[in-house]
């Protein structure tokens, strides 16, 4: 099972993606949909490095988790800033960068 494979069947699944970004491929969802993907990325432990957010079509902000000295896979960090995002703007669309561990990929062979 790829990378793709598995954040499609566990993570993404019953979800819609928004927009896709033709440049970097990322996916972006909704508030309410990017808040039942960071629920299961703690759920199985995949990495998220970083959170970026649009705004009608624009770059609105993107953060790392480096700059909060966390693990990628510390769930605090992300769901933190994901509420603090949800603050400071309204309508935002959600995107990230993920890492599913090569354990968690032979698992589920």
């Amino acid at each position: 099972m790829t990378q793709e494979d598995f954040l499609e069947q566990k993570v993404f699944i019953g979800l819609t993606s928004i927009n896709k970004d033709k440049k970097t491929k990322d996916l972006y969802f909704s508030e309410e949909d990017f808040s039942k993907i960071l629920e299961k990325a703690e759920y199985f432990g995949v990495s998220i490095y970083d959170i970026k957010t649009t705004l009608e079509g624009k770059e609105f902000k993107a953060i790392n988790h480096e700059a909060f000295r966390k693990k990628a896979t510390d769930a605090k960090w992300y769901k933190r800033e994901f509420d603090n995002l949800k603050r400071l703007q309204e309508g935002l669309l959600y995107a990230a960068s993920y890492k599913v561990s090569k354990k968690l990929l032979a698992r589920e062979e």
